[in-house]
């Protein structure tokens, strides 16, 4: 029955987004879908740096690319950190990560500015155990060993459950695995617990005999965001361009909310999930996201994460993360910390 189970997982996970944490707002729709083409007509042209069921998906699905005055050149990527390495290099104008990669990025000096930001629940951020492990609680996790993405959400969701537990993760045994490894060696046992993102948790949950031992609601700040590359800033016309462009995906947001199963299914056949996978992942964090500005709020919520991993060494350096952010397009967006939405009692 397991060896069943795992091998759709494992082939779907390479596939799905990598969002949240090392990607930004996940979502999908079937037409197209390979993130390799192009949209719209006109002269100017914005390179859109994108993962497998993201903002492509998310704007095809809610009608967002119709009658795009400019061209969308989309470029897909399989994760966060790759996807700022290319707008670091001048290869992509825009793209969508979690709140973690820039923090990583911006460590390494990397020529990135955030432009927009979302704030989903954090109920997708979890740390997840078998069904039948003697692990209760965090504080269990002392000596026991824990599959995480280096440098996603998950990586600092587990960072700060393991601090509010009394622990370190000297106190743990960290395997950097991406997740389509993590599930493999989560499902046969190889670790004891397993710090992911959605859609990966909604699929662990119903697919690999997983149980959620803690989730990042209250501890991690929910965010994600457009990061551009200074040079389109400063481009006036492209410029122009990413005002419209973040404006399309605030729309989007607003319409996947309102649709959650039309989405779903959308996303299901974009990225290969089963259906009630992705419904439970859109109900649980990727439906609830909600536009806001990227604040000082916002930049203080950074902060700390980029203090938390300057104090573990796991970046070269601190730094002032409000250096790496550019609030024009804020205009009227509610603060960073307006809610969440909700679909009511969380999957």
């Amino acid at each position: 029955m397991r060896a069943r189970h795992l091998a759709p997982a494992a082939l779907l996970l390479p596939s799905a987004l990598l969002l949240a944490a090392c990607g930004g707002s996940s979502r999908a729709e079937g037409g197209g879908g390979t993130g390799s083409g192009t949209d719209g007509k006109g002269s100017l042209t914005l390179n859109v740096g994108d993962q497998k069921g993201g903002s492509e998906a998310l704007l095809r699905a809610a009608g967002e690319l119709d009658d795009l005055p400019y061209k969308i050149k989309w470029s897909t990527f399989t994760s966060g950190p790759p996807l700022l390495e290319a707008v670091n290099a001048g290869a992509v104008d825009v793209g969508a990560v979690g709140n973690t990669p820039p923090v990583f990025a911006a460590a390494a000096k990397s020529k990135i500015k955030v432009i927009a930001g979302s704030h989903s629940r954090s109920d997708g951020e979890t740390i997840l155990v078998k069904k039948d492990s003697p692990l209760k609680r965090p504080a269990q996790l002392k000596g026991k060993s824990v599959a995480v993405a280096q440098g996603s959400s998950a990586h600092y969701q587990l960072v700060a459950s393991l601090k509010k537990a009394g622990l370190t993760t000297k106190d743990v045994t960290l395997n950097y695995l991406q997740p389509a490894d993590a599930l493999a060696a989560f499902t046969r046992g190889k670790v004891d617990a397993w710090a992911v993102w959605d859609p990966y948790t909604s699929q662990a949950l119903d697919q690999a005999d997983a149980r959620v031992l803690t989730t990042g609601q209250g501890l991690v700040n929910g965010l994600s965001f457009q990061v551009a590359a200074p040079a389109a800033l400063d481009d006036k016309k492209k410029s122009a361009a990413l005002k419209d462009y973040t404006d399309r995906l605030r729309r989007a947001q607003n319409w996947v909310f309102k649709h959650p199963d039309v989405w779903a299914k959308a996303w299901a056949k974009e990225t290969g999930l089963p259906d009630k996978v992705a419904l439970d992942a859109v109900k649980r964090t990727r439906g609830t996201a909600v536009a806001v500005a990227v604040d000082k709020a916002a930049i203080a919520s950074e902060q700390q994460i980029v203090d938390s991993f300057a104090a573990l060494k796991l970046i070269p350096r601190s730094f002032d993360f409000g250096e790496f952010v550019d609030p024009r397009f804020n205009d009227d967006l509610p603060s960073s910390s307006t809610a969440p939405r909700t679909y009511g009692k969380a999957h």
